[in-house]
């Protein structure tokens, strides 16, 4: 049994921080970030708006699109690193915001990495025959985890959420394969140190030393994902016998514009089979690349038959690749 996206959807914070604001928050300017990132915008949540409103909205735009009931989805599986709270999942929250009554629903950790994770989950659930309709949705807020005084990271992250229906099929409309890697050697150059098990919330030191804020070592996580999505595609492309010549569109985690533009050259690929939003979300995390395949999907970038290869690298460090014949 073959698995077919079909529907996507996508949704975001009505708010937008644009650098030349950051630049009367902290020490920054608009050149500053822009020529180390690429990023221009991202979109900031609410008072009122959480990581659930986002992923619920996003999969109602899939399931509508997909022209299925929520009655009819068998799982839910949510990837995020900023939930509404540490239990229960936030997809359960979700099943019950669009009545996905017949639903298994669990949150994934794999940060941004989460959405392929999640696909690669799915596209086993459907191959085996324990489900047939699947939503995988991919939700963050993550300015609510930044420290809004460390210049180096807050510039980076915005909010959203992304989601894609998952199907039973028999045609050529296919995902051809999904792989997924961890390596845990170096879980300690991006992650969030507090209100875990180890430093507890209700430990003062936790918000007294800022742990409660994500933290980050720059340039060694950039040599690792470039390194990684590149070790990611290759696979995908090696398990299905093609070559980089054959992908007419390349989907990257959205994080920083000189890790896509490094990971392309690696693989050969050149500007026009990118697809990037980066400028004007920042990085969205999990939700990264669902936004992303949404715009391109109902920009009509995706032409049917068309080779489509998704790839992500994130926190653990996780990395994984899906390739699809669109």
């Amino acid at each position: 049994m073959n698995v077919r996206i079909t529907g996507t959807g996508s949704s975001l914070p009505g708010k937008i921080l644009t650098n030349a604001e950051l630049e009367t928050l902290i020490d920054t300017t608009d050149e500053w970030i822009t020529t180390r990132t690429g990023i221009k915008e991202r979109r900031i949540a609410a008072d009122g708006e959480y990581t659930s409103t986002f992923a619920a909205e996003a999969a109602r735009r899939a399931l509508a699109m997909a022209g299925v009931e929520p009655e009819e989805i068998d799982l839910i599986i949510l990837g995020t690193v900023t939930p509404d709270f540490p239990f229960p999942s936030t997809a359960c929250i979700v099943q019950d915001l669009i009545g996905a009554t017949n639903a298994t629903a669990f949150d994934l950790s794999a940060a941004c990495s989460g959405f392929i994770f999640g696909l690669s989950i799915a596209e086993k659930y459907i191959r085996s025959g324990a489900a047939k309709k699947i939503l995988v949705i991919g939700s963050e807020i993550l300015s609510r985890i930044v420290d809004w005084q460390d210049r180096n990271t807050c510039v980076l992250f915005g909010d959203g959420a992304g989601a894609v229906v998952l199907e039973a099929s028999e045609g050529d409309h296919s995902l051809l394969s999904t792989h997924t890697f961890s390596n845990g050697t170096y879980w300690n150059l991006l992650y969030q140190p507090g209100s875990g098990s180890r430093n507890p919330a209700t430990d003062s030191r936790t918000i007294d030393e800022r742990r409660i804020y994500l933290t980050m070592e720059g340039n060694d996580v950039f040599k690792h994902a470039v390194r990684a999505m590149e070790e990611a595609a290759v696979k995908a492309l090696d398990a299905n016998g093609l070559t980089t010549s054959d992908i007419s569109l390349l989907i990257p985690h959205q994080a920083n514009q000189r890790i896509i533009d490094a990971t392309a050259k690696r693989l050969g690929l050149d500007s026009g089979r990118l697809f990037t939003n980066l400028h004007r979300y920042g990085n969205t995390s999990s939700a990264s690349i669902p936004i992303a395949l949404d715009e391109a999907n109902r920009q009509g970038v995706l032409k049917p038959d068309s080779k489509l290869m998704l790839v992500a690298f994130g926190g653990g460090f996780t990395y994984g690749s899906a390739l699809i014949n669109w």
